[in-house]
């Protein structure tokens, strides 16, 4: 028996709404032969796979479990023993729930009015306890971008001693001109860990296949913290299944970008604050009175969205979806 379908629209994770290109379906149908093998003790291939593809040397790649599995790894090695973590906040939820359950005391600086993460607060916020500083761009929940002029205006008044993890999950969803050169930069300042996913665009986040780039010397403190046989064997296969298919990925993101552009020209076209997003998602920025009431609208049209203390992350489903969320916003506000 087939498993059943979730109910409604799920559009509070930010997963990709289509499924892996047929060429990787196939690819990871054929592995499934050898399920009944362990994966690597610890995985090499594949950060040499991603490695081969991004240019740089194996030792300057560590894979986990998801961007997930890595934050913990990162958190662990630096993030420790009631060491401080500079986060903005609200930001993706690993970062203070992974530091806590470290032992570590997530330093948290709220976001600019405009859904930004401050940097310049961040900054001051760094003192002798803190071990770690996180910023993501485009950012979760807000999605909204970090400049390479002013990230590396941050970089350089954070301490050589400092990791600081540049989350760039959602990096495949930014144009070229406005992406930051993260390994360029990871040359230049050694303390720097860059951190990316195949659960966004690749459509891989069952797999959960993360890692991050970064100094040799980074790279191998937290490796160790590797589980034995952690890895999914099958990530390897679709990993490069996924890079072979690059082209009709980059077309479905430009099928999404499309679908979040829609969706917030919508919710501004209702006289709603949404913020510029280059992620896939949109942030829809309310007073709390009204954040619950459309929040309950959405969950009775069985629209599952993620809630926020100033507003509401909408992922960017399909067309169906956005027709949806509009229609049930507008049925709210109006």
């Amino acid at each position: 028996m087939a498993p059943l379908a979730p109910l409604g629209h799920q559009l509070q994770l930010n997963e990709n709404p289509y499924g892996p290109p047929a060429s990787v379906r196939e690819a990871l149908s054929r592995a499934l032969s050898s399920a009944n093998r362990y994966p690597e003790f610890l995985p090499q291939r594949l950060p040499r796979l991603i490695a081969e593809r991004l240019g740089v040397d194996a030792d300057r790649i560590v894979v986990g479990a998801g961007a997930t599995g890595v934050i913990m790894h990162i958190v662990q090695e630096f993030g420790s023993g009631g060491a401080g973590v500079v986060m903005a906040t609200p930001t993706f939820d690993g970062y203070p729930i992974l530091t806590t359950m470290s032992g570590g005391r997530p330093m948290t600086v709220p976001l600019t009015p405009d859904g930004r993460q401050d940097l310049d607060a961040i900054a001051d916020a760094i003192d002798e306890r803190t071990r770690l500083v996180v910023l993501c761009s485009p950012h979760n929940p807000t999605g909204a971008l970090i400049t390479p002029r002013e990230f590396e205006k941050f970089l350089h008044r954070v301490p050589a001693t400092v990791p600081v993890v540049l989350d760039e999950a959602y990096v495949d969803f930014v144009p070229g001109e406005d992406r930051i050169e993260a390994l360029a930069l990871v040359d230049r300042h050694p303390n720097l860990l860059v951190l990316r996913t195949f659960s966004k665009a690749y459509g891989l986040a069952a797999l959960r296949v993360g890692y991050a780039i970064g100094d040799p010397e980074l790279i191998e403190r937290i490796a160790r913290w590797q589980l034995p046989f952690g890895m999914n064997a099958l990530a390897e296969v679709a990993v490069r299944a996924c890079y072979a298919a690059e082209p009709e990925i980059a077309a479905r993101v430009s099928v999404i970008a499309g679908h979040r552009h829609r969706l917030t020209a919508g919710l501004r076209e209702l006289g709603l604050s949404v913020p510029d997003s280059y992620a896939n998602f949109s942030y829809l920025t309310l007073p709390e009175p009204d954040i619950d009431r459309v929040a309950a609208a959405l969950a009775g049209a069985e629209i599952h969205v993620k809630r926020y203390p100033t507003g509401i992350r909408i992922t960017v489903g399909d067309r169906s979806a956005t027709d949806a969320v509009l229609a049930t916003v507008r049925s709210t506000v109006q």
